[in-house]
């Protein structure tokens, strides 16, 4: 063993549990290590391939600490931090191999930190709408994901192929990685098997209010922030100095833009830099205050018209429960603050197999029509009603092959004659 890792290995040795569990947690150690005792794992937290993985999470504070120590100065308050990353000793002085590990490394100044310039009227009115787009369109991909998953990349982010798809459903290709980073931080969404899909908690909040949707959005952005963008009280610094927040890591300044992006497209910074009312609690380190957005957003209907066309209008932002349950028994097909639906028989018999009936859709749309029920659209869901389960497909368990069951003989007669 060589004599610099004996230091280390003996504060291993007396050091916690819950202290060594932080330390492999944040230097990323792996379960299988093949280590026999604290002197193996002394040699491999100093080794320079380790030391290199660990730089580039270190926060712009802990390396300008880390560097001043290292030139003979003192670690201040990022001492606890660093020696429980065994970077410094338990006096203060860096282990040898670290000296080694980052010399020649230096440190860009961040731009003064200014306080927030809180937004115009107009500015935040932007902002506000950017917000309710977002929410909208990330319900438009949890339902898309819902009822066909995501493939991902190995990267995680969203296939090309599935992009394609998308746009032609009117979700714009350049925010869908976002947005689906977006859902995962708010566990609205799981990815399992290279698949994105969206998970048990975004049925509840797909039916809540837009308000309510952004309050739960914000909230996870903001806690899954990396530790070099929080602040002291569990919010955030000023976005401009986010590049600069973990200054030895090569990847870090496209990660800051996409959070930098994804703070926009949630209305947290207007267009033009400021600080919107809403996002003051936020990065101070509080609840999410939805209030002063909701004032801003258009108000959400509970009625609609259906029209003889098969097409039903809603003239404003539908209700979010409302317009899930509408989506299922209909296309949407324009989103804005009036959307619009249209009815067809796939997507009739679409309801049906989610488990409606035909008494249950005639129900819902007698309740939220303005109109009534034009007599096209009760005779395509009766007439969808009763071809519905007309013909059932199995496979038998005996014989392995496929069986098909029908009430209607002349059917099976028609499928035996021509398979």
């Amino acid at each position: 063993m060589s004599t610099h890792a004996r230091p280390l290995a003996d504060w291993l040795a007396a050091a916690r549990d819950e202290d060594l569990l932080r330390l492999f947690a944040a230097r990323a150690v792996r379960a299988d290590a093949p280590w026999h005792d604290f002197f193996d794992a002394a040699e491999a937290l100093l080794d320079p391939a380790s030391l290199s993985r660990v730089l580039p999470a270190l926060t712009a504070s802990e390396a300008r600490a880390l560097l001043d120590a290292a030139s003979g100065g003192e670690a201040g308050q990022d001492r606890e931090q660093l020696t429980a990353l065994a970077l410094l000793r338990p006096d203060g002085t860096p282990y040898p191999p670290v000296v080694t590990a980052i010399a020649g490394r230096s440190i860009p100044l961040p731009p003064a930190a200014a306080p927030a310039s809180p937004s115009s009227e107009t500015a935040a009115a932007h902002a506000a709408e950017r917000a309710f787009t977002t929410v909208a369109v990330l319900a438009d991909l949890l339902l898309i994901a819902r009822e066909s998953p995501f493939a991902l990349l190995t990267g995680g982010g969203v296939s090309a192929g599935e992009k394609l798809q998308l746009a032609e459903a009117g979700v714009p290709t350049e925010i869908v990685d976002t947005l689906a980073a977006i859902a995962l931080q708010a566990g609205l969404a799981v990815s399992a098997d290279r698949r994105l899909r969206s998970s048990q908690s975004a049925e509840e909040w797909l039916r809540s209010s837009a308000a309510d949707r952004w309050a739960v959005l914000v909230t996870a952005f903001r806690d899954a922030l990396p530790r070099g963008v929080r602040s002291a009280g569990g919010g955030w610094v000023p976005p401009e100095a986010w590049p600069f927040a973990h200054p030895w890591d090569p990847t870090w300044a496209e990660r800051a833009h996409v959070l930098q992006d994804a703070a926009a497209l949630l209305g947290l910074i207007a267009e033009d830099g400021t600080e919107p009312a809403w996002a003051v609690s936020l990065r101070r380190g509080g609840d999410a205050e939805a209030e002063a957005l909701a004032r801003l957003l258009p108000a959400e209907v509970d009625r609609i018209f259906l029209q003889n066309d098969l097409t039903a209008i809603a003239p404003g932002p539908l209700q979010p429960a409302l317009d899930v349950r509408l989506r299922t028994i209909a296309a949407r097909e324009s989103a804005a603050q009036a959307s619009s639906y249209r009815f067809t028989s796939e997507s009739v018999a679409h309801a049906f197999v989610a488990g409606e009936t035909e008494a249950s859709i005639l129900d819902f749309l007698t309740s939220v029509s303005l109109t009534g029920i034009p007599q096209p659209l009760g005779y395509l869901i009766a007439q969808t009603a009763q071809r519905h389960g007309l013909v059932r497909v199995a496979t038998d368990d005996e014989t392995g092959r496929t069986r098909i069951e029908s009430s209607d003989a002349h059917l099976i007669q028609a499928m035996a004659v021509d398979q």
